[in-house]
């Protein structure tokens, strides 16, 4: 027998990660291995349900979705129920162990983006597909299957030994794709039922094949809408053109003004508060392996763009950015219809970073919008929902379980990286419940979430499997160390 090594993390050693596994983890091993064929099955069985929490002509594949979720708690032994909201279903369940052992809250959420455009997909979006190693359906990546590697973790726990080592609760909501409005109103109304030491995310994704990652910092979010009105119609543009103002003309010059030639935001105080990067932050994100040519092949463009200074990982993941998301006005049809139209729109958002305020950059916004708007035509401006960044301290002792977790499972240690995208919840459960998250993403950025074609390997979804079933080991050592 090899004797077992010290792992560390940060210099600090790990609370349980030796390369002789102990005969309890064993056992859940062999369970994990002797039940894997089921998990896909029933995978398959839940991405079937075409759960589309924007389409009210699924409202009952909501309901179907929501039930089919308490029903995979109460089978792993969780005691779990559906809570109705104003909108879509929350299902909550825990199980309870011992006192004075730390809770987990995992959250997950059980709707789905909508497929279209349908003519894209290679299979029916919900008739899931397993080929080339992965399932293909909507919701597969995002959440479905992320969500039900850590139901299926606690099962085998249950199963296997007869307990957990952790108490855990979970709370998944139907409203995610939507804002989660209802799940923020249930947290700030539920403190008590809600109380834990860390919160368990599987949202986000790994930072390349066989390269798993802990995601410690998050954008934040601003969003608006913004409409020019003119004339009370369209308007013949050889008759009146060139007498009045047009609102797409004005749109064009308008979204212009958001930025200066070297990439950088307009709006008055829009890098005020921001926390830069620290040299140590910028060398940890230039010591990560990325291929700038591979990802613009990846994606399609011949050059990079943003902020001038910074790169391409920083600009994604670090700095704060200003995007036009969409722009409508005037005849977008076959051929041309020589018009000045009577109105425009835009889309805009900003991806925030620490410690920017998303409630301030609104309206500073929305101040600068309307001082470069000109004369001659109405400017209405929509608020959408926002949430300020969020970055978590990498040495943490959940930080250090998770580590050790997932290089049990994927005999690779976790990268450090963080995410351009914004998960609002996170923030909800730091503001309302005062406790950070561990965001540990098993998915690719290349498994089509949102988009056609949508899949997740089933070697990662194993993988987050028995990952998520040494986390609760992992956690459960850290008591003493977090004094919880």
């Amino acid at each position: 027998m090899r004797a077992a090594r010290l792992n560390t993390f940060a210099g600090i050693p790990l609370p349980f990660a030796d390369t002789v596994r102990p005969p309890l983890m064993e056992r859940i091993e062999t369970w994990l291995t002797e039940h894997s064929d089921r998990f896909v099955d029933e995978l398959t069985d839940f991405l079937r349900i075409a759960s589309v929490s924007a389409d009210s002509r699924h409202l009952t594949d909501m309901s179907r979705a929501a039930e089919f979720v308490r029903q995979q708690l109460n089978g792993a032994g969780v005691e779990a129920r559906i809570v109705e909201t104003d909108g879509h279903a929350i299902v909550f369940g825990q199980r309870t162990e011992q006192a004075d052992a730390p809770t987990a809250l995992i959250y997950g959420h059980y709707d789905v983006q909508p497929p279209d455009p349908l003519d894209e997909w290679h299979t029916p979006p919900f008739d899931p597909d397993v080929r080339e190693g992965c399932v293909y359906a909507r919701g597969a990546t995002d959440d479905k299957g992320q969500l039900f590697t850590h139901i299926k973790s606690v099962e085998a726990w249950v199963k296997a030994t007869g307990s957990l080592p952790v108490n855990v609760k979970f709370v998944i909501e139907g409203e995610e794709e939507l804002g989660s409005d209802n799940l923020d109103r249930f947290l700030a109304d539920n403190r008590d039922l809600m109380s834990c030491d860390v919160a368990v995310i599987s949202d986000t994704s790994q930072y390349g094949p066989d390269m798993p990652a802990i995601t410690h910092g998050l954008r934040g979010l601003l969003a608006c809408q913004v409409e020019l009105t003119g004339p009370n119609q369209d308007l013949h543009s050889g008759v009146f053109g060139g007498s009045v103002v047009n609102p797409a003309n004005a749109l064009a010059r308008l979204v212009g003004t958001l930025h200066d030639a070297d990439g950088r935001v307009r709006i008055p105080g829009f890098y005020d508060d921001v926390l830069e990067l620290s040299d140590a932050q910028r060398g940890s994100l230039a010591a990560l392996p990325f291929d700038e040519a591979a990802y613009m092949a990846a994606i399609g463009i011949t050059a990079t763009g943003g902020e001038h200074g910074y790169t391409t990982l920083e600009r994604r993941w670090a700095r704060p950015t200003c995007d036009v998301n969409g722009l409508i006005s005037g005849y977008t049809g076959e051929g041309p219809k020589t018009i000045v139209p009577a109105r425009s729109m835009a889309k805009i958002s900003c991806r925030l970073v620490p410690d920017q305020d998303s409630a301030e950059l609104l309206g500073s916004l929305e101040s600068w919008l309307r001082a470069n708007c000109p004369a001659g035509l109405e400017l209405k401006f929509t608020p959408f929902h926002g949430c300020p960044a969020v970055v978590f301290d990498t040495d943490s002792v959940w930080m250090r379980a998770a580590r050790g977790a997932i290089e049990t499972a994927f005999g690779v240690a976790p990268v450090l990286i963080r995410e351009g995208g914004s998960i609002p919840v996170v923030t909800t459960f730091r503001d309302v419940l005062g406790v950070d998250t561990l965001l540990l993403g098993w998915g690719q950025n290349t498994d089509n979430l949102h988009s056609p074609n949508e899949h997740f390997s089933l070697r990662d979804f194993q993988r987050g499997i028995r990952a998520s079933a040494h986390l609760w080991q992992q956690l459960a050592n850290t008591r003493d160390q977090a004094g919880v």
